[in-house]
């Protein structure tokens, strides 16, 4: 069983603060961390390797040397081998740019592996850009079937992979044939930490770093700023509005004309 974990390095959104002036984020001295929904992607890897000892975990991020450092604590939590894929070729892409980069790294690493990955897992998103689309896009790509928010999954005796996916009331059982990708949400459970002995072992492992010029194959007119047809023009925080009326009525009847009479009165209706 060969596994995938695409992981992001990200600010610690809770650390970050608020330029009161400009409206914008204040990014430094934010200490970086590995994406939640990422870790709990590798969680479920761990999981199906702690039934499968034979399993293998591979993680693999896009981004600056620094997220090595993600890379790391990924190894030391249940990984066996770290790829980085990192380039100023690729610097400014957006979510389609950098889909379309990963899914060629990803064929790069099946070709250094010497195998083809049963499971791709990921975040369901990241939580510094919230835009849930980098995970789908990868499996678009590489024509492979995909679930979202998923929750846990199980490898069945039919060499099929079980999704417990999140739905709005409860959750769904989703059987799906491998090669997949999976995306995972928050489950009830909190993923575990590194052991020191892991953690010991993977200062000592080498990660190794995918560039453009490993990828003969990628169309660079598809990467980067020239290859991302998305700008962020702007990021702001929304103001806060103050004020406001609960309407708690005997029946929903009674609230819905309660509410009516108010929009009339002051006009709205």
């Amino acid at each position: 069983m060969n596994m995938l974990v695409c992981i992001k390095q990200v600010p610690d959104t809770t650390e970050i603060k608020i330029d009161p002036v400009k409206n914008t984020l204040i990014r430094e001295g934010v200490p970086s961390i590995v994406n939640p929904f990422d870790g709990y992607a590798l969680e479920a890897a761990a999981r199906i390797k702690d039934e499968d000892p034979d399993a293998k975990i591979v993680v693999l991020s896009m981004g600056p040397q620094q997220a090595e450092a993600a890379l790391k604590e990924c190894l030391g939590v249940a990984a066996d081998k770290a790829y980085l894929v990192s380039d100023r070729v690729f610097g400014g892409s957006d979510t389609l740019a950098t889909s379309y980069i990963i899914s060629e790294s990803i064929k790069k690493v099946e070709e250094m592996e010497g195998c083809k990955f049963d499971v791709i897992f990921c975040g369901k998103q990241a939580i510094d850009g919230d835009t849930a689309q980098v995970g789908p896009e990868i499996a678009e790509h590489l024509g492979l079937p995909q679930v979202t928010y998923g929750l846990q999954a199980w490898v069945e005796p039919d060499g099929s992979l079980k999704v417990q996916k999140e739905a709005e009331e409860g959750y769904e059982m989703i059987g799906v044939q491998m090669p997949c990708l999976v995306t995972f949400t928050k489950p009830a459970w909190d993923p575990r930490y590194p052991t020191m002995k892991r953690k010991l072992w993977a200062k000592k492992q080498p990660i190794t770093t995918i560039t453009a010029a490993d990828l003969p194959e990628l169309d660079q007119t598809r990467a980067g700023l020239k290859g991302s047809p998305t700008r962020v023009k702007q990021t702001y925080v929304p103001q806060k509005k103050t004020g406001g009326i609960m309407i708690h009525e005997e029946t929903v009847e009674e609230s819905v004309q309660k509410l009516c009479d108010l929009l009339a009165g002051a006009n709205v209706i």
